[in-house]
């Protein structure tokens, strides 16, 4: 096998994802793995699951993640890497203990990690670090050895996650009416989160002021309205914007939320806007909730045009992208110098998270960085 189609020193891929309902009998308990700790009564419980109960009690991301893993091992059959692929979710079935469980069963030793969050913060990467300790620390109770696991650099800016967006924005852009379609504003839309827990996201030499997890949504935002720009001659206005809020309404979380953003640009007299979930991987729940029916509500009221762009989803380009992540990491632990490919003003992404690296709060152990207790 070519050296740049080999894995060595790792034995499988764990795609590690969010995990969702399956059913309406599974939402709430689903709901309870999400908020375990926090008190919640299961009758709130109810009343935000109804978001599920729209979409008859199913997320659509347990099957667009089973279409990202039939993607992923087309692609390496494909190109020849000999590597096998495993799914596990935090909060629902397959569950990740039970997936890295079989993985030790199948003599798995060296295990790489891809998790569905390309960006920088406690929630999308740290939080994953998290569960992958306990997991390794319930392997261990068990009297299992755990394997090493290590983790993908975030591929927010990699070619292969980029492109596909800025296409779908074009896509976006060429569905509205051609006397809107030169004005429209593209909205740049992401998770929102607290506002302490943005400028403590990154290494902490980018903490401050949003951290990297606003540096690098904007550095996102910008290539891909630079690229809209350069293969349509129009410069359309833009701005990131957020959405998905969930926390108490007394901590300070990202603003604008998309609906008032919406409100904003109307009131200005925008003719039109395309909104780019450039913060997520696929069309999950808060996509088609969030955009797709309140935002695109709230649009249809204030009889604005809207649109909106595709998430990358199992994009082959993206399947190409996670290969290359593969190859690249691989190579280095092998010792080999790599020029990581990366997009954009910012560069790639450290392999291995600092210590101080989107800290937790309270203190907790996490996998695959530089303060792993399983090294």
């Amino acid at each position: 096998m070519p050296d740049a189609l080999d894995a060595t020193p790792y034995d499988a891929l764990l795609l590690l994802s969010f995990g969702g309902p399956e059913g309406p009998d599974d939402v709430v308990p689903f709901l309870e793995n999400v908020t375990r700790g926090r008190g919640i009564p299961r009758e709130r419980l109810k009343e935000v699951g109804q978001h599920y109960f729209l979409f008859g009690g199913v997320s659509p991301i347990n099957d667009q993640n089973r279409a990202l893993l039939d993607a992923l091992r087309k692609d390496f059959a494909e190109h020849g890497l000999d590597l096998p692929v495993h799914w596990g979710n935090r909060n629902w079935a397959p569950y990740l203990t039970d997936t890295l469980r079989e993985l030790v069963q199948e003599g798995r030793r060296r295990v790489l990690v891809l998790t569905t969050s390309a960006y920088a913060s406690y929630s999308g990467c740290r939080q994953y670090r998290e569960n992958l300790a306990d997991a390794l620390a319930a392997l261990q109770a068990e009297g299992l050895e755990p394997p090493r696991v290590d983790k993908l650099r975030h591929y927010f800016n990699h070619p292969g996650f980029l492109e596909p967006m800025v296409e779908g924005v074009l896509r976006s852009l060429a569905d509205l009416p051609e006397d809107v379609r030169d004005g429209a504003h593209i909205a740049f839309t992401t998770h929102s989160i607290p506002d302490a827990a943005a400028d403590t996201s990154g290494p902490v030499e980018d903490h401050g002021d949003g951290g990297a997890y606003v540096a690098q949504h904007l550095d996102v935002a910008r290539f891909i309205a630079d690229a809209v720009r350069e293969r349509t001659g129009v410069d359309h206005p833009w701005q990131l914007v957020y959405q998905s809020r969930s926390g108490a309404p007394h901590i300070p979380w990202l603003e604008p939320d998309i609906c008032d953003h919406l409100e904003t640009l109307h009131g200005e007299g925008v003719p039109a806007v395309v909104m780019a979930p450039i913060g997520f991987v696929s069309d999950h729940m808060e996509v088609l909730y969030d955009l797709d029916t309140e935002a695109t509500a709230k649009a249809a009221e204030l009889g604005l045009p809207v649109r909106r762009s595709a998430t990358v989803g199992a994009d082959p380009r993206f399947a190409a992208a996670v290969r290359e992540l593969i190859t690249e990491r691989a190579a280095t632990e092998r010792g080999r110098e790599i020029t990581p490919c990366a997009l954009g003003t910012l560069g790639a992404s450290h392999n291995v998270c600092p210590v101080g690296c989107c800290p937790a709060r309270t203190a907790r152990p996490a996998a695959a960085g530089a303060d792993s207790p399983y090294a």
